[in-house]
């Protein structure tokens, strides 16, 4: 059965200010041919990716968080002394223990008393976290919660295996989430769910307590992603597609109610069947994964940080979050949009 669990009436949480980023250095499918044996007509049409970007050695996810949280909460105007909480959603921390999210916190200077922890939920990381944020939030036990989702995954894949490699790339994006204001909606409702018999099916073996690091993990390729395509692919269609139309139908709206489906950037034709299983026009799914492929927990901030700087997410905007990962793991957000869009100069 789902876990199905409504906001706290008279207290709501909304999303309030945006931040991503992405490193500088792009690695494009035409670089890939050059790597392994691949083709670019090859990757487009099986996932429709473009190009991913690469974050350069001698850093970490933290870094990568650190900007999207500092674009954050200076769009807002916010201090980070104001931060109460900082959630990281992450599969490849800057190292096993201290938490991403507390090398975030000495890192954007979060020194009023702040905590946090780090979520590690395959590709729904970053709606996992962003969850438990809004709960924070709506139980009045915190009013500025900051949530990040980001990934290194060039850092574990395997260029020798073309089934692989192709498919992942860096960035991250936060959001700040605040009560919102009397008469505000901000978030309605979710769906999350996991199952882990789909483990062994999508995982990185290598590195924790049962394979710890040794001279034989490294020869196995341990510490790179496996994933059985086939398998996931067809899992992840059906999970996210009803995940996202199950939310739809516990809050009776239509497709044409519904203003963005802001989906996890895996696979174009998993985000499609999704899109056509809620009877969504394709104008009104956010699709980025042409540029940035799958960065697994910073695919949705990244969308919605993009999006919101263009000014097509407007006050009012009725959005559908959806993702499907490792675990498995999968779940959907739906959310009133609660801010105008920047300013245009």
């Amino acid at each position: 059965m789902s876990l199905i669990v409504r906001p706290v009436v008279g207290r709501r949480a909304k999303i309030t200010a945006l931040g991503s980023y992405v490193p500088p250095d792009v690695l494009t499918n035409k670089d890939l041919e050059k790597m392994v044996e691949t083709s670019d007509q090859w990757i487009l049409e099986r996932t429709g990716i473009r190009e991913r970007h690469v974050l350069a050695k001698g850093l970490g996810v933290s870094d990568m968080c650190t900007e999207a949280a500092k674009k954050c909460l200076a769009m807002r105007g916010v201090a980070a002394t104001e931060v109460e909480a900082i959630l990281v959603g992450t599969n490849t921390p800057d190292m096993i223990f201290p938490a991403t999210a507390c090398l975030v916190q000495h890192k954007i200077g979060a020194t009023g008393g702040c905590w946090g922890f780090d979520v590690l939920g395959g590709c729904s990381g970053f709606m996992f976290a962003l969850q438990a944020g809004v709960k924070m939030i709506e139980s009045g036990a915190h009013k500025k919660v900051l949530v990040c989702g980001g990934d290194a995954n060039t850092r574990m894949v395997d260029y020798t295996d073309r089934a692989t490699c192709v498919l992942f790339g860096d960035g991250a994006g936060a959001v700040l989430l605040e009560p919102a204001e009397e008469g505000e909606i901000g978030f309605i409702d979710f769906v999350n769910e996991i199952d882990g018999a789909g483990g062994e099916f999508l995982n990185l073996k290598g590195g924790g307590s049962l394979n710890p690091s040794s001279h034989e993990t490294v020869d196995k390729k341990m510490h790179y992603i496996f994933q059985d395509g086939k398998a996931v692919f067809k899992v992840a269609v059906i999970g996210m597609a009803d995940v996202s139309a199950e939310i739809m139908k516990r809050n009776n709206l239509t497709g044409k109610e519904v203003n963005w489906l802001v989906p996890h950037q895996a696979n174009l034709r998993i985000i499609d069947a999704c899109a056509e299983r809620m009877e969504l026009d394709r104008a009104k799914v956010m699709i980025n994964i042409d540029r940035y492929g799958n960065t697994t927990a910073a695919t949705i901030p990244l969308c919605l940080s993009e999006w919101w700087l263009d000014g097509k997410i407007k006050k009012g905007h009725n959005l559908v979050l959806s993702s499907f990962g490792a675990g498995y793991t999968w779940g959907a957000v739906l959310v009133k949009w609660g801010i105008d869009g920047p300013a245009k100069k």
